[in-house]
């Protein structure tokens, strides 16, 4: 998550710190982790040089621990991206989430307990896995793919699809005088999102509001760069939908939903 929010600024990770607090340290649970760490710096091409282990008996019970990180990245200052160029008839390209990423935890719990399944039980939408493995896909980092579109030119601005999903996060990269017009009917959410919303009896507003929904990262490019941008999206491994355009906004929302054909 760190890394995906340093791309968004245009600047490419250089390198990670983590912080690993616990009453007892236990070594497997430790390894794991670290090596965890370790693959998503290897995805992000940023290097892991070191972080801080705390063992504070009274503080933790056994078994639980607490994980926290930063990532420090680098553009050139001409090149940073602000969306301050982004204007009306840009394309709005999303790229595939690998599910829930990291966000929207506190509602999933809810809804787990109100489901009665249990976490070790096979996931209803993901035959052959557990729940709780479905639950935790690793979250997609989409820093290689995301340089190279950058590289390619055309691109406005990147917004990473955390808490808030498209909702919160996409005006964040707007002018007050734009807007998205999003086409629902673009793309299809992993099963994760339908069986939370039936499950949960949560409504299409909320979802969108607390989950990223299948887009994990959008990507605002000049419409003549479009197709040169998503080829080296599709180069990179993306799986790449085009979910809308930027239009000039009236006294509506920042960011407008439909369902088109």
């Amino acid at each position: 998550m760190c890394v995906n929010d340093l791309i968004v600024q245009g600047a490419e990770p250089l390198f990670f710190l983590d912080y690993f607090a616990c009453g007892t340290l236990e070594t497997t649970v430790a390894k794991s982790v670290v090596t965890g760490i370790a693959e998503g710096c290897k995805q992000a091409g940023c290097a892991l040089i070191g972080g801080e282990t705390a063992e504070m008996p009274g503080m933790y019970s056994d078994g639980d621990y607490d994980l926290a990180g930063f990532a420090v990245g680098a553009a050139e200052r001409d090149r940073i991206l602000t969306g301050d160029t982004v204007s009306e008839g840009d394309i709005v390209f999303g790229l595939a989430s690998s599910g829930l990423h990291s966000n929207g935890y506190s509602l999933v719990r809810r809804v787990v307990d109100r489901s009665g399944v249990a976490y070790d039980d096979e996931a209803p939408f993901a035959p052959g896995i557990s729940l709780g493995s479905a639950l935790l896909t690793p979250t997609k980092i989409y820093v290689r793919s995301c340089l190279a579109a950058l590289k390619t030119g055309g691109v406005n601005a990147l917004a990473h699809i955390t808490g808030g999903g498209l909702t919160e996060n996409l005006p964040r990269i707007l002018h007050d005088d734009l807007s998205a017009e999003l086409n629902l009917s673009a793309w299809t959410p992993q099963p994760v999102f339908e069986w939370l919303a039936m499950q949960g009896g949560i409504e299409d507003a909320e979802m969108r509001r607390t989950f990223n929904c299948g887009i994990g990262m959008a990507v605002i490019v000049e419409r003549g760069h479009a197709a040169e941008v998503r080829s080296q999206l599709e180069l990179h491994g993306e799986t790449v939908h085009e979910i809308g355009v930027i239009s000039a906004r009236d006294s509506g929302q920042s960011v407008r939903y439909s369902k088109g054909a």
